[in-house]
């Protein structure tokens, strides 16, 4: 009794010391001060900071229902918009975090990614040029030639085959000019290759095959001379992802070993397969191959330790023992590698009088490469006259250059010292499109002047994006925003998804890829079709688990929905499956990904870890109804009030992402909602309703540009201005919300302003 009339006299003391507060600041200080510190930097309570990415708008709705602790709700709608816009202005927005601790744009070294890439293609320029980076998108498969005997000779028939998966029976390949009893056939190109990773080739044949990919003389899977019943052969290569890479297969049918007199055809075939970093083995489908040649690529193969990633994007702004030592492995390596090839590398011999001259000519270019400028006597001086100068041996003088130029900060680190000028301009660009040195190219545009203005930049942005390694960088980000790129468990209860195994996971994958390349390749390459489209790209085998009426063997294809059946990326079974549990759907993880991925909303995760309540202990509830009991705490919808409307409006889509009508029994409830930047209220009554929103809401639009400016760039977008979002923003509304110009915009923009400007 004592104690309800304390906490009666302490809400009446509080009334009365809010009802004399007329700002936020003074209502701030008497309702919200005591547990979350003066300038909100919390306390013994509660410790974490006042800080986020919420609107005026949403924060007040958030004060409004959660606030203060002793009597959430009594606050007015006015004082809680008086509280949250003290509170956004003083402590709780990015700007005046800033205001207190001014973001600047950091020096950074190479991550990862750009030091590989930037390796390969340092030494790819003597060997070729760029050329593996370049693709033909007019002719798909390899090379087929087929010969009359079992060496390889006498061409009979020159054609292009879009994969390699020929059951030859006991026929010849062609009733002119072969004998099946014994013949021969190569398949040549190269093979352009997604991601970067470990990728394992297998070749199977019941007769002679070698396989070599990305190595001319080695071959990576050999059984040409076959000995016992195998019909296997696998090899298991890292490679970097967006580049093309030579690729052969010699395949030979012969009699060798029979003594029949008149023997008759035995049977034969061949088939050329592959299982990328996140799939399983398949016949290496004709989008990956092309009947052009392609140089081998030098693939650096050192572990590194990983790169930050706390800030949601890979940044190269701290350094550790471990990466220096992995950047002195990798530069020995890329050295032996140069030195072992000198004479092809300086394009001498060991008899010609001027090969000392030509080794010299050589390691300026190869500084100049790396260095991404003109090389000074000074640094020629440093890095390659005083290798030459210590050894009589070319090989170890060159070595020895290479391995100082490779250990360099000039190389490791961008930007470092000097004026920005042109060729900065240039090593950003390519950093930001490719991850990876500029080329020849852009080196001779910034000796002419021709990265001067914005203009220019921007033309020679929108030209670097046909490069097979922008591509690449563009799906990483994509994968990034779809958090394809985080480590997901997709499988699934068996009991209730018979047959959902490995093999359709890695098909979803495929099918998810083939739709966003759709949509960023296409002439407009409009964002909101990541949305509003009803199509999906499905094969025979996706085709029985989403209700589409394909061949059991067809290749995959677009494929379009009843309407109202599906929304793009946000329907995709690959996202609802892997935003879901092995039985059950979670509308948490799936609100969550749509709140904090596509809207940009600033989440703090949870006090502490919770295990969802289980289906059996609640029979006759939906799933809906039970993550509704479970977070209906106040402490619960600071957070929940935005995520569960969100993640139930996706509830009409099962645990691997088909469409259902009921959950245990009952009809689906698929309306939710969302309460916008701008403070506007959004009703949803279901996944397309939601899918037509965020293809137009300036929320996901902003968050999409920002979250790409920071894959790209690999610095804080609020160092090039408290203005940038909304300026990428309002460009990208003007490009017809064009993916690709977005993505030339940020480069172009972030590429003329260095450090020291």
């Amino acid at each position: 009794m004592l104690r309800s009339f304390s906490a009666l006299l302490l809400a009446v003391f509080v009334s009365a010391l809010s009802a004399s507060a007329d700002t936020g600041e003074q209502m701030y200080a008497i309702q919200c001060a005591r547990c979350h510190g003066k300038n909100g930097e919390g306390s013994k309570k509660y410790p974490k900071p006042l800080a986020g990415e919420r609107s005026v708008p949403q924060l007040a709705e958030q004060i409004q229902k959660t606030m203060p602790e002793n009597d959430p709700g009594s606050l007015s709608k006015d004082d809680s918009a008086k509280i949250a816009a003290y509170t956004y202005d003083a402590f709780y927005s990015m700007a005046a975090r800033e205001k207190k601790n001014p973001v600047r744009i950091e020096l950074a070294r190479l991550t990862v990614p750009q030091y590989k890439n930037a390796v390969a293609d340092l030494l790819g320029s003597f060997r070729g040029g760029n050329n593996n980076t370049t693709w033909d998108a007019t002719k798909r498969g390899l090379k087929g030639e087929y010969f009359k005997n079992r060496n390889h000779g006498q061409r009979q028939i020159d054609r292009l085959d879009p994969e390699v998966k020929f059951d030859f029976g006991t026929k010849a390949p062609a009733e002119n000019g072969f004998d099946a009893k014994e013949f021969s056939a190569r398949w040549s190109g190269s093979i352009l290759v997604p991601e970067t990773g470990e990728y394992t080739f297998t070749v199977k044949s019941d007769q002679s095959v070698r396989l070599w990919v990305n190595d001319n003389k080695k071959a990576i899977a050999d059984g040409y001379v076959k000995s016992g019943d195998g019909n296997e052969y696998s090899g298991t290569i890292f490679l970097l992802g967006g580049r093309a890479y030579p690729i052969r297969v010699d395949f030979s049918k012969a009699l060798q070993g029979v003594k029949d007199k008149d023997p008759k055809p035995k049977p034969a075939f061949v088939q050329l397969l592959w299982q990328t970093p996140h799939g399983t083995e398949e016949i290496i489908p004709a989008r990956h191959l092309s009947p052009q040649f392609s140089p081998d690529v030098y693939v650096d193969t050192t572990k590194f330790p990983p790169d930050d990633r706390s800030y949601g994007w890979e940044r190269g702004t701290t350094v550790s023992k471990a990466w220096d030592q992995a950047t002195t492995d990798g530069a020995f390596d890329a050295a032996a590698y140069v030195s072992t090839r000198i004479n092809e590398f300086a394009k001498t011999n060991e008899k010609d009088d001027k090969r000392a001259d030509k080794l010299k000519v050589f390691l300026r270019q190869f500084a100049k490469t790396a260095f991404r400028r003109p090389v000074t006597d000074d640094v020629e001086k440093m890095y390659i006259a005083r290798a030459i100068e210590s050894t009589p041996d070319v090989q170890a003088a060159a070595k020895r250059a290479v391995l100082m130029i490779l250990k360099s900060p000039r190389f490791l680190y961008r930007e470092v010292g000097g004026t920005p000028d042109q060729y900065d301009v240039a090593a950003r660009l390519a950093f930001a499109l490719w991850d990876s040195i500029p080329d020849a190219e852009l080196l001779a545009l910034a000796a002419n002047g021709k990265l001067k203005t914005l203009d220019d930049v921007r033309k020679q942005a929108d030209k670097m994006t046909a490069d097979t390694r922008a591509k690449a960088r563009i799906q990483g980000f994509l994968h990034h925003w779809l958090k394809v790129d985080h480590a997901r468990d997709a499988q699934k209860d068996p009991k209730r998804f018979p047959g959902f195994d490995a093999a359709i996971v890695a098909d979803l994958r495929t099918s998810l890829d083939l739709f966003l390349d759709d949509v960023v390749w296409s002439d407009k390459s409009d964002f909101r079709r990541f949305f509003n489209s009803d199509e999906m790209y499905l094969n025979g085998r996706l085709a029985k688990f989403y209700g589409a009426d394909l061949p059991a063997d067809a290749a995959f294809q677009k494929v379009a929905f009843e309407k109202g059946r599906r929304a793009g990326v946000l329907t995709h079974p690959f996202m609802m499956a892997t935003f879901a549990y092995t039985g059950d759907t979670s509308p948490i993880h799936r609100g969550v990904f749509v709140a904090r991925g596509i809207l940009g909303v600033g989440l703090k995760p949870p006090a502490e870890a919770f295990t969802p309540l289980a289906a059996d202990l609640h029979p006759t509830l939906s799933t809906r109804e039970r993550v509704e009991l479970q977070t209906k705490g106040v402490n619960c919808q600071s957070c929940h009030a935005v995520i569960n409307p969100l993640g139930f409006v996706l509830e009409n889509y099962d645990a691997i992402g088909r469409f259902r009508a009921e959950d245990n029994k009952k009809p689906v409830n698929p309306t939710g909602g969302y309460q916008t930047r701008a403070g506007e209220q959004k009703t949803f009554a279901g996944a397309t309703d939601l899918a037509k929103f965020l293809a137009e809401s300036p929320d996901a639009h902003t968050a999409f540009a920002e979250q790409m400016f920071h894959h790209l760039v690999q610095q804080s977008i609020r160092a090039y201005g408290a203005n940038r979002g909304a300026d990428l923003r309002d460009s990208f509304a003007k490009s017809g919300y064009n993916v690709r110009q977005l993505a030339v915009e940020i480069v172009s923009t972030a590429a003329v302003k260095g450090r020291e400007n």
